[in-house]
């Protein structure tokens, strides 16, 4: 490493602001200096560097080729350094820095493409990496630490609370109920009023207990309590895609009533009769990030707390 490389600040700052009034008087006096050390420290920086930067006479003081080459880099250099304070000071209150989200599929068909939007332009020094993983991907990565903060899905007050040493603070975004997707051919779709015979009686199309288990259980659930069990034709992991097996005639499948804005040729999306509401499975969607998690997170964490449109306990 070159001696130039360790030369201070203030010496930059003083070289500046004498190649900008190439007077020693008054840089001296900007500077809030007396001249003589002004002059020294002239002299030492160009020994440091072993070439003049200045041309000096009794009438006049001007740059030489090497002083003008490096008005402009030091310019720079110094803008930057003044920068590093407010730099800090924004990091320390998350104002800037990197937020890696995860979603479930759902969240995407509802909410959170406005809400990034939102948060974006209320916070433009944060730079948000999207990755859409089921719940179980998700709590792997914040195990892992690959993860800030994430969208999931779930049974009502069922969130997950972390896993190993990583527990997982929530906010509940929203409590919806499960619709049927029903292929369009299908007599169910005919029925001017749906029966719970008919609902029990179809192939199922579903996703893997492990990727949301609680979920998983309140279907079965609700199958049990009627004294039915699953006919799974199926399993799907992402809502598209079971969403695109039921337009092909496999079976019917439960899906959150948010993924109703996905429409598909072939698929027809039913709710429940008004008798079997209070009995059927609800989903829940909850917003979750480690109790550690740093301000960046807490920013994003309020600012959705602030967008979420409240709902009643289930």
């Amino acid at each position: 490493m070159s001696d130039s490389t360790l030369i201070e600040m203030r010496v930059w700052r003083q070289f500046l602001v004498l190649a900008e009034t190439l007077h020693f008087g008054r840089a001296a006096q900007k500077l809030h200096i007396t001249q003589p050390p002004l002059t020294l420290a002239v002299q030492q920086l160009e020994a440091r560097l072993g070439v003049m930067l200045f041309e000096r006479t009794r009438r006049q003081v001007a740059l030489t080729p090497a002083g003008q080459a490096l008005v402009e880099p030091v310019r720079q250099l110094l803008q930057q350094a003044d920068s590093l304070a407010g730099i800090a000071q924004a990091a320390g209150h998350g104002a800037v820095g990197r937020l890696r989200l995860g979603f479930v599929s759902t969240v995407g068909f509802g909410p959170l493409p406005n809400w990034l939007r939102g948060f974006r332009e209320d916070e433009p020094g944060i730079d948000v990496v999207l990755r859409e993983a089921t719940t179980d991907v998700q709590l792997r990565a914040f195990e892992q630490g690959e993860a800030d903060a994430g969208f999931v899905l779930h049974a009502p007050n069922m969130a997950p609370e972390g896993t190993g040493a990583r527990p997982l603070a929530r906010l509940s975004v929203s409590i919806e109920p499960m619709v049927l997707a029903v292929p369009e051919a299908s007599p169910l779709n005919s029925s001017r009023r749906l029966t719970l015979g008919q609902i029990l009686a179809q192939p199922l199309i579903i996703f893997p207990r492990s990727i949301a288990p609680s979920l998983y259980d309140a279907v079965l659930a609700f199958y049990h309590r009627h004294n039915a069990s699953l006919v799974i034709a199926q399993e799907a992991i992402q809502m598209q895609t079971i969403v695109n097996l039921v337009s092909a005639g496999l079976g019917l499948a439960w899906v959150p009533e948010s993924v109703t804005t996905l429409q598909r040729p072939g698929v027809v999306y039913r709710r429940l009769p008004t008798a079997l509401v209070s009995a059927a499975p609800r989903a829940e969607t909850s917003l979750v990030w480690p109790t550690d998690a740093g301000p960046v997170v807490k920013r994003f964490v309020d600012f959705v707390a602030r967008s979420v449109t409240p709902h009643p306990t289930v």
